[in-house]
């Protein structure tokens, strides 16, 4: 892992929406615990962080701007100053300038956590190593919900939370855990 010193936090879409229970079952309780830890280390340490904030594109959505869903959970809820990055699609690139920021900054490694996993999370760390980005993905500070398949199938959170982890390692991200992070 490199050194951190200059890493991005980047906590993505930590948000009372994902409380609705239409998302179904979630996996690793001890996320927002996780992230919090996180957010602590960087603060303290003074390194960049950014919030990314979802906003659904319908009334219906569960972030919808204005609604209780839209909020940020109390664990990961920004300070003044702190950077709020809003985005109404997956990936915290398409349609932001987190990228610009990053670069502005001479930010070269971005460490990822947040919800969930296999969506936004997923997204945003496939597209930071697509732009060169060296991402390392938190993943005990991520979490996901079950989901059933096309054909029926039901795959629990775990199933969800690992396979997302197992396609991302490697190929896109290094995955570590909150210890190992915050030892460095």
């Amino acid at each position: 892992m490199p050194n951190l010193a200059n890493a991005a936090l980047i906590v993505i879409d930590v948000q009372q929406g994902f409380l609705d229970p239409r998302w179904g079952r979630r996996n690793n309780p001890q996320a927002e615990q996780n992230i919090a830890a996180l957010l602590a280390a960087w603060r303290e340490a003074e390194r960049p962080l950014f919030h990314v904030r979802h906003g659904s594109r319908s009334e219906k959505g569960a972030f919808f701007p204005g609604t209780a869903g839209h909020a940020f959970k109390p664990e990961a809820m920004p300070l003044p100053g702190e950077t709020i990055v809003p985005k109404d699609v997956n990936s915290a690139f398409i349609g932001t300038d987190l990228e610009a920021r990053l670069r502005a900054a001479g930010i070269a490694t971005v460490v990822l956590c947040g919800l969930t996993t296999d969506h936004c999370v997923s997204t945003t760390a496939r597209m930071a190593a697509n732009l060169g980005f060296y991402t390392i993905l938190v993943e005990d500070a991520c979490a996901t919900h079950e989901r059933t398949g096309p054909d029926g199938t039901w795959f629990s959170a775990e199933q969800m939370h690992a396979t997302a982890v197992a396609s991302l390692n490697g190929e896109f991200v290094t995955v570590t855990a909150t210890a190992a992070v915050l030892g460095t």
